[in-house]
């Protein structure tokens, strides 16, 4: 979701800070970059692999689709408060530990899924996944600076977001493909032993990853007296809320109101990850220019995408219009609304993208709860207006509040 080097907490003081290093990395420490890499894909596709699968786990669970969009829920509002909590419950304590421990229980997390005699254990499981989401998105990118000389800090950065933007748009397409294949409770195994693969490299090449210093709850504290960043915080919970009202179900919508075969549904997943892409690296481009228009767009697509599905009809055509908007409109979503934060609180953007990652899952879990409600009360289309209605709440907070006093350009943010 993070798409630049200050993008969670005390980054660049870990850069800049860090001890030393020779003038080129290690093949052993690229090897060490890429597994927190691979390590952050399974997490996230870990994270949202039941949106893809979520009528095939609430029927093999025995529950309800609203019912399963817990499995979205749970992990989101442990997260929430996870990454800033261990963040400051860590202190000094080496990172190396701290990564290994997260892997170990992803590991734990997706084999217990893929075991899961009911729905509670089911829960547990994605409870253990909550704790690695926060943790993951506070640790794994500061530590990879560290592995590498301060000249290739951007490049082992770059690496690790790529893993966090790659699973975000083809976890869910590619777990959905499996899960049409051989049956859900595989995808969890397969991402499970993905991150035993990882946890192995990690115990083998992961030097010790000292923090520069312990971060106290205060600092976490300063975007909140900052109004941009108040308003981009308030503007997540509606757009992101909205988004994932939506998007848990979005296997179902295209199930029983676009009339698709099972195979036809992973193919617009795996289209949505597509484009997803193009969305992700236009919007390096639109940030550059505009913060407030990126977002704006962002919205509006969103919306639009949403209210279609009620009205465009049925069948495979419709159906690839609605994905194709929406995925565009997704992939911009993370690279402007880091783009937002690091431009209200450029003093501090670290605090800032701490807390826009607890926004984030705030909602992420608000939305999923909200959509189940609405779509075990009155069903899947009424869910899409409540979300289009929500993302344009979104954008209409960013179009009358979100003018910026100062402008402030966005160099920092790599294309």
């Amino acid at each position: 979701m993070m798409n630049s080097p200050s993008s969670n907490p005390c980054i660049d003081e870990l850069a800049s800070a860090a001890a030393p290093a020779p003038a080129s990395a290690s093949r052993s420490a690229w090897l060490a970059v890429g597994s927190i890499a691979v390590g952050t894909f399974a997490m996230v596709s870990t994270e949202f692999m039941p949106i893809g699968l979520l009528t095939d786990i609430a029927r093999g669970l025995n529950v309800s689709d609203g019912t399963a969009g817990l499995m979205v829920t749970m992990p989101g509002v442990l997260a929430a408060f996870a990454g800033p909590a261990l963040i400051v419950a860590s202190g000094k304590l080496d990172r190396r530990t701290v990564l290994i421990a997260l892997t170990t229980l992803l590991i734990a997390s997706n084999l217990l899924a893929a075991f899961a005699p009911n729905f509670a254990t089911m829960l547990v499981a994605r409870l253990l996944l909550g704790l690695c989401v926060g943790g993951f998105w506070t640790f794994a990118p500061a530590a990879a600076t560290q592995l590498v000389p301060h000249a290739s800090q951007a490049r082992a950065m770059s690496y690790v977001l790529a893993g966090v933007s790659a699973a975000t748009v083809l976890g869910v397409p590619a777990g959905s493909f499996l899960g049409t294949l051989f049956g859900w409770r595989a995808s969890f195994a397969v991402t499970g032993a993905l991150a035993a693969l990882v946890l192995l490299v990690q115990l083998w090449l992961l030097p010790s990853i000292p923090p520069v210093r312990a971060i106290g709850a205060r600092d976490l504290l300063t975007p909140l007296t900052r109004r941009m960043a108040q308003v981009g915080l308030l503007a997540v919970l509606f757009f992101i809320a909205g988004h994932f009202a939506a998007y848990t179900y979005l296997k179902p919508l295209l199930q029983q109101v676009f009339g698709l075969a099972p195979n036809s549904v992973s193919t617009l997943l795996l289209v949505y990850g597509a484009v997803g892409f193009v969305g992700t690296f236009l919007g390096g481009s639109l940030v550059a220019r505009s913060v407030r228009g990126t977002t704006l767009l962002a919205a509006l697509m969103l919306a639009t995408a949403l209210l279609l599905t009620t009205v465009i009809g049925s069948g495979f055509v419709p159906g690839a219009v609605v994905v194709v908007i929406w995925g565009v409109a997704f992939g911009l979503i993370p690279v402007a609304l880091t783009g937002w934060m690091m431009e209200a609180v450029p003093d501090a953007p670290e605090a800032g993208q701490a807390l826009l990652v607890s926004g984030f899952q705030v909602a992420i879990a608000s939305g999923a709860l909200i959509g189940g409600v609405t779509v075990d009360s009155f069903g899947i289309s009424s869910a899409m207006v409540l979300s289009g209605v929500l993302v344009l709440i979104a954008a209409l907070i960013v179009g009358t509040l979100g003018r910026a006093r100062g402008g402030a350009a966005l160099a920092a943010i790599p294309e």
